[in-house]
């Protein structure tokens, strides 16, 4: 499994615009990818290449909560700007408007000779309600009888060779269908046939796939989701679940293939047993941005194998930016966070400006935004920082900060934790407060040594302290609101 893997997601089909209002794939120049690699980026996500029916945007790109989203992410968009979602997928060929197969295959390979894997998506769970396999293999999809259609219009639809079939659109089971989108049905074993072979068909293109929405597909969510419509039709459930299966196909055949899975509501750890190599780890982001600090503590105490394989995020295509949902000094101690911890890195392109816009997937085209200078410095100290070997194949152990005296109690608003490898060790200290906090640490320190050096790779600070005081009372720090240490011990 590739350790602790920094992750960077581009909205393609809006980036190729900043290198040409019609640039493709192969008009990137190569200074951009190396950019990324000298920041120690090694997996590029490109999301939304695949070939999407223009058809739908008419149809279901204008209701009155997107517009609300446009006027208020793009307020000069116009109807040619709208160019419908990436996860309405027809099938998984490039979308032409993007580029060739060909201009695809060579991007991987100028990014696996500089040490960058590449990433695309699979939607697991529909496809386009235009896709053309409605009309050519319609028994792939979850089909229901009139009734159905009659009683829910909303979540289900008539399509098809001459409108032949009844079909119900994705869903999660919390929110309203996804009118732009078919469901697949995961109790038809010819259609976990189909999508095994299609994944195998990406792994041909790319180094590891993103699966929107992972937790849809497993037995029990997908029964408890459509049950009225299983039970209609006699439809058992599967005594396999489908990902183990096409994770083992394709793992098989692409032993280092990266599978990393959208997921939530608790399921993180039944799909990494089903193979997954990384998840969401959505639980990080809203405990950080709900300041509970106690419980981001619990969880960062999870087994370390959890840990490994724990996407850590603060924004991504679907959330805020984390400027805003932080604001911006918060969010550069999370980012702090989120970078010195065990698993993956998760990054969102726009993240290293400071940019504060959450576009609508359904946009193509972005705001122009001045990025933050000040973020923009930290992240590419941070990355740099970062980037040492120490904090991909070093060993974690969170640390306890405690009380530096007496009706003290502003150690609790601190995390710490250390990174060891070989005679190396890193100490990581970050007070997630708005107030000045203090707390004591203690730690292994170097055996016959008097005193050590601190170097602070944020603040480019030096500290000597003595290593008795360190043993008997705990190395003392005072840090100002939502500032941070990163520490290498000399």
């Amino acid at each position: 499994m590739l350790l602790n893997p920094k992750l960077y997601e581009i909205n393609t089909r809006i980036w190729l615009k900043r290198f040409g209002k019609e640039a493709k794939l192969s008009d990137v120049p190569d200074e951009y990818f190396q950019g990324l690699a000298e920041k120690g980026i090694n997996i590029i996500w490109l999301m939304g290449i695949w070939k999407t029916p223009e058809s739908v945007i008419e149809k279901c790109c204008f209701s009155a909560d997107l517009i609300t989203a446009y006027n208020k992410s793009l307020s000069d968009w116009k109807k040619e700007d709208v160019i419908g979602s990436p996860y309405s997928v027809d099938s998984y060929e490039i979308n032409s408007k993007l580029g060739t197969l060909n201009d695809l295959i060579n991007l991987r390979k100028k990014l696996n000779n500089i040490g960058i894997k590449l990433m695309l998506d699979f939607v697991a769970n529909h496809f386009s309600s235009d896709s053309e396999l409605l009309k050519t293999r319609p028994e792939l999809f979850l089909q229901a009888g009139q009734e159905a259609l009659a009683n829910d219009p909303m979540t289900f639809f008539r399509a098809g060779n001459k409108n032949k079939f009844i079909f119900a659109h994705g869903r999660d089971p919390f929110f309203p269908a996804w009118s732009d989108t078919v469901q697949l049905n995961y109790f038809n074993p010819e259609t976990r046939k189909f999508l095994t072979s299609t994944l195998l068909s990406i792994a041909e293109l790319c180094d590891g796939v993103r699966s929107d929405m992972a937790m849809l597909p497993l037995n029990n969510t997908f029964q408890n989701t459509w049950l009225g419509v299983l039970n209609k039709q006699n439809i058992e459930k599967p005594k396999t679940e489908f990902w183990s299966e096409a994770i083992e196909t394709i793992k098989n055949k692409y032993p280092d293939f990266i599978f990393l899975a959208e997921a939530y509501w608790d399921l993180e750890w039944n799909l990494q047993k089903l193979g997954y190599d990384f998840t969401y780890d959505k639980r990080l982001a809203d405990r950080l941005e709900a300041h509970y600090i106690a419980g981001v503590k619990d969880h960062l105490g999870a087994d370390i194998l959890f840990q490994l394989k724990s996407a850590r995020f603060l924004e991504n295509h679907d959330e805020q930016r984390a400027a805003v949902k932080f604001g911006e000094r918060n969010s550069l101690a999370a980012a702090v966070l989120i970078s010195t911890i065990p698993g993956m890195k998760f990054y969102f392109d726009g993240q290293f400006e400071g940019k504060k816009i959450k576009l609508p997937l359904q946009l193509g085209r972005e705001p122009i935004e001045k990025p933050s200078a000040k973020i923009e410095k930290f992240y590419n100290k941070l990355l740099r920082i970062t980037s040492n070997k120490i904090f991909t194949v070093g060993e974690f152990q969170k640390l306890d900060p405690f009380s530096a005296g007496e009706s003290n109690n502003s150690y609790e608003n601190m995390f710490a934790w250390e990174w060891k490898m070989e005679n190396e060790k890193w100490i990581i200290v970050i007070n997630y407060s708005d107030s000045t906090s203090q707390c004591r640490l203690r730690f292994e320190t170097p055996r016959g040594k008097n005193n050590i050096t601190l170097i602070d790779h944020l603040s480019d600070d030096k500290y000597t302290r003595q290593v008795d005081e360190i043993q008997r009372l705990g190395l003392f720090i005072e840090l100002k609101n939502y500032h941070s240490h990163i520490f290498s011990v000399e």
